[in-house]
C-alpha cells in the first residue's frame, strides 16, 4: 500500500483519532476511551467519544500555548516535531497526574487519561484554571528515550 493511499484510508477509518496517540503508543499512558485498530501492518488508536476527544483537545491546546518556551517554538500554530509532541503529551499527562493525585514524584505510567481529565475538571472546574507552571515543569523534565 503506498503512503498516500494508506493516509487516506487511515483518515477514513479513524475520523475521531486519539489526540494522545503518541503517548499511548510509547507506553506512557492508557485511556478508557481509546480503541486500537489495525490497518495493513500498522496500528492506530481511535477515540470512542466526541466529548472525551474535545477534553483532550482543550488540554493539549492549553499545554501547547503554555509551553512555547520549553519546547522552543515561537508561534503557537507551529507544527510540533514528533519529539516535541511526545514531550508535550507525556510531560503534560504526568504533570496533571502528579497534581491531581497529590504525588510527590511524577509517575511513569498514567492508567487512564480520560479519568484523570474528569478528576481535573472536578477539582478545577475548568481546564484553563490548572496550575500550568507545575505542568510545564514535567514537560521540561521529560526527555524521552536516551540514545
Amino acid at each position: 500500500m503506498d503512503q498516500d493511499a494508506y493516509r487516506k484510508t487511515y483518515q477514513q477509518m479513524n475520523e475521531r483519532f486519539c489526540l494522545f496517540e503518541k503517548c499511548l503508543f510509547a507506553g506512557h499512558a492508557g485511556c478508557s476511551q481509546s480503541e486500537r485498530f489495525n490497518l495493513a501492518e500498522r496500528e492506530g488508536i481511535h477515540c470512542k467519544s466526541d466529548s472525551a476527544q474535545a477534553q483532550c483537545a482543550e488540554l493539549l491546546n492549553l499545554l501547547h500555548q503554555h509551553s512555547r518556551f520549553i519546547l522552543k517554538f515561537s508561534d503557537e500554530h507551529d507544527i510540533l516535531s514528533h519529539t516535541q509532541a511526545l514531550r508535550l503529551q507525556v510531560g503534560g499527562i504526568r504533570g496533571l497526574d502528579k497534581i491531581i493525585e497529590n504525588r510527590e514524584e511524577a509517575t511513569h505510567f498514567v492508567a487512564d487519561i480520560h479519568s484523570l481529565l474528569g478528576k481535573a475538571i472536578d477539582s478545577y472546574t475548568n481546564l484553563t484554571e490548572l496550575p500550568f507552571s507545575e505542568l510545564i515543569q514535567q514537560i521540561a523534565a521529560f526527555k524521552g528515550r536516551k540514545g
